[in-house]
């Protein structure tokens, strides 16, 4: 359901978001990721003063293509860039290679960070690898099993999957605790 408004209002930017993720015959998995930026006005181009750039035509479209294996470490990473504000922008994709061999499951926004921080990288590719790694976990059944040891890693995530939740007490009740602070029933 659509939040509502109490005051009238025109859109001015949108931007669109989506990700995919697939199981590969070789037993690996590709995460797709697109960003697609665009102003909802006719407004002048950024790079050629002399041409407008349409209501809805792309400022960025870029996709993104990372191979994990079950263990969510990346063994490719591909991208491309549609669209672009400024000539220079595809200079940032070259970067990405230093993502390879990185893990998905701890210490992915630290990675990329490290891997593709400030002027390296590219801040929508940056943005679309952040949330990339939520797809896998969507994607990819195997991270959500448990050995009955070692609670899976999403567990004490969130709220939904606190210790001592509902979620955890219904799915994984040999780690549903009383007490997520201190561990103990």
């Amino acid at each position: 359901m659509p939040l509502s408004s109490p005051v009238a209002r025109t859109a001015k930017h949108v931007r669109r978001v989506t990700y995919q993720g697939f199981q590969r015959d070789d037993g690996l998995w590709d995460i797709e990721g697109e960003l697609h930026d665009s102003k909802a006005y006719d407004a002048q181009h950024v790079r050629d003063a002399s041409r407008m750039r349409r209501a809805g035509e792309p400022i960025h479209h870029m996709f993104l293509r990372v191979t994990v294996n079950r263990e969510l470490v990346v063994q490719a990473i591909e991208a491309s860039m549609d669209a672009h504000p400024l000539g220079g922008c595809p200079g940032a994709l070259e970067s990405l290679q230093s993502m390879v061999g990185c893990s998905m499951m701890r210490g992915w926004r630290k990675a990329i960070q490290a891997n593709l921080g400030g002027v390296v990288g590219c801040t929508h590719i940056r943005e679309l690898l952040f949330n990339l790694a939520t797809a896998a976990f969507q994607t990819m059944p195997s991270v959500f099993e448990s050995d009955n040891e070692e609670p899976p890693r999403h567990l004490n995530q969130c709220t939904g999957w606190a210790f001592d939740g509902e979620g955890v007490k219904e799915f994984y009740p040999q780690f549903y605790t009383r007490s997520a602070v201190t561990g103990t029933n």
